[in-house]
């Protein structure tokens, strides 16, 4: 089952279909660059179906960010078959940037997904110029982790989420 989270200022739902156009949109933007697009619709397509199937095969997925009625953004963990490790991962569409709404949904994903399965850690996988991912995954109490494998991509840092932590 998908939950539904709640923290101060968010809702964490599963996604609906109507989310499909506002996805689209970020997916097809310029902000999409750090996740290696801007992509066309049929790939966010796919994305925005494995952002849904990812909870039907491994138990953990991605959740839509509603902030007040408005469709935020998303966050959650994903493992397509590429990346070595369960990654948390986050994105906010354009109007919702500096409000903290990425540190607060990932640390909604975070708990719920250590409290939920047996990981013993979590990475993020962020581009080296990302600078406000990077600060995203530090308040989260992530670690720049040098040894781990990150995805093909080149550039990628590996921030580690641990059991526990802050």
């Amino acid at each position: 089952m998908i939950p539904t989270l709640h923290t101060e200022r968010l809702t964490l739902r599963p996604y609906r279909r109507d989310d499909f156009a506002a996805y689209a949109g970020f997916m097809a933007s310029e902000r999409a660059c750090y996740m290696g697009g801007p992509f066309d619709r049929d790939k966010a397509w796919a994305w925005f179906t494995n952002d849904v199937a990812t909870w039907a095969l491994y138990g953990f997925g991605t959740l839509a960010m509603v902030y007040g009625d408005k469709l935020a953004g998303g966050v959650g963990l994903v493992h397509p078959p590429h990346f070595p490790e369960p990654e948390c991962g986050w994105f906010v569409f354009d109007g919702f940037d500096g409000l903290g709404l990425a540190t607060e949904a990932g640390r909604a994903i975070l708990d719920h997904t250590f409290a939920t399965t047996d990981l013993p850690s979590i990475v993020s996988y962020i581009g080296e110029r990302n600078d406000a991912s990077i600060r995203v995954a530090q308040k989260l109490g992530g670690v720049l982790d040098p040894d781990a494998k990150a995805p093909e991509d080149e550039g990628t840092l590996v921030y580690r989420h641990m059991r526990g932590a802050a």
